[in-house]
């Protein structure tokens, strides 16, 4: 995720960006992982339901200081080839990284990968406050 939010357009909505055929509609589901940042500023949760062979989704949300105000916010997510390792730093993506990054107040994202019911997914969030940037790697996750 570095430099993603260097390449944002000023956005100023929290309306998702990329292929709508690739992404679940919305950040719901079973809540498969969830963490937030150490010092309160937000937090990355990732959801699967079982639809299109699987489909995981992934939001970062604003908490504390920082919820309902506009900040660089961005969410990434990916499909690996690998099949266990939960928890392991690394994904082979073998399908397009859905991303959603702009100046938000409440959350980035939603953004999606179908075909993961026997795949690992990967997703990471960050929010940038006071010129430092705050993220969250999952690592593989759902395997």
């Amino acid at each position: 995720m570095v430099g993603l939010l260097s390449t944002m357009g000023g956005v100023s909505l929290a309306v998702p960006k990329g292929d709508p055929s690739i992404r679940s509609p919305e950040c719901s589901g079973w809540v498969t992982y969830s963490e937030r940042l150490a010092n309160g500023l937000g937090e990355l949760v990732i959801y699967y339901k079982s639809s299109d062979g699987g489909t995981n989704s992934a939001c970062f949300y604003h908490l504390g200081k920082m919820y309902g105000v506009a900040a660089p916010t961005a969410v990434r997510i990916e499909r690996c080839l690998e099949t266990v390792g939960a928890g392991a730093p690394g994904c082979t993506r073998d399908f397009p990284a859905d991303v959603d990054s702009g100046n938000f107040s409440y959350y980035a994202g939603p953004v999606g990968v179908p075909g993961t019911a026997d795949r690992c997914v990967r997703a990471v969030g960050e929010i940038v406050v006071d010129g430092r940037r705050h993220h969250i790697d999952s690592y593989r996750r759902g395997c």
